[in-house]
């Protein structure tokens, strides 16, 4: 895995939005595997779908890349809100790819996927809709809040400029599955306890402790 981006790739644009876009999904068309699988190589699906962007030709999981140059806050800018909600709770909601790179030299940093069954309506965040003297007056957007997500969501696949195993990363991946089958409206429910569980510093904690808490 290749972790400089090739800022070639959109030498043809002159929109900043258009020429990360192409020099990022370039990176992902090139680098990499499908990590629930181990397939070699994920595909590109058309331009302009609702939410995902690449899929993969072995086991058709889909996911959506979401890149940014810096750190990463706890909230991602995203779509359009219902569509956001109306794909997250649909059969085949996609997984998340979330890049982080450098402005300086297009270095990918982290990248980390987040796997579907993560998500919730109570991770996605309504905007206020656009001013009437907008363009498109009344459009609702969504932030995705990362913050709400617990650490065992978050499986690194380069972290802090260091690419990660695949065995590691499929591992990590397999284990996060027992959520895979739950239902939704209990899911949310499921992702605050992982994060409660988190926030206890000693691991080693008997029922009790969870509980007066």
């Amino acid at each position: 895995m290749k972790l400089q981006m090739d800022g070639r790739k959109a030498e043809n644009y002159s929109n900043s939005a258009q020429r990360i876009r192409v020099i990022t999904e370039d990176w992902v068309d090139s680098n990499m595997f499908c990590p629930y699988c181990g397939n070699k190589y994920i595909s590109h699906f058309e331009n302009n779908r609702p939410v995902a962007d690449f899929f993969c030709p072995s086991c058709m999981e889909e996911y959506e890349l979401k890149s940014k140059g810096g750190s990463i806050s706890n909230k991602i800018n995203d779509g359009a809100y219902n569509t956001m909600i109306e794909r997250i709770t649909s059969i085949n909601n996609p997984n998340f790819f979330f890049m982080q790179y450098s402005k300086m030299n297009f270095q990918v940093e982290n990248f980390v996927m987040v796997p579907k069954y993560f998500f919730s309506p109570d991770i996605i965040e309504k905007r206020t809709p656009l001013a009437n003297t907008a363009r498109r007056a009344g459009w609702i957007g969504c932030n995705i809040l990362l913050n709400r997500i617990p650490d065992e969501g978050r499986i690194y696949i380069v972290q802090n400029e260091m690419e990660i195993s695949i065995e590691k990363i499929i591992e990590k991946v397999h284990k996060t599955e027992f959520l895979r089958g739950s239902k939704l409206e209990t899911r949310g429910w499921t992702l605050d306890v992982l994060n409660c569980i988190n926030m206890i510093e000693n691991r080693n904690f008997t029922l009790e402790v969870y509980e007066g808490r």
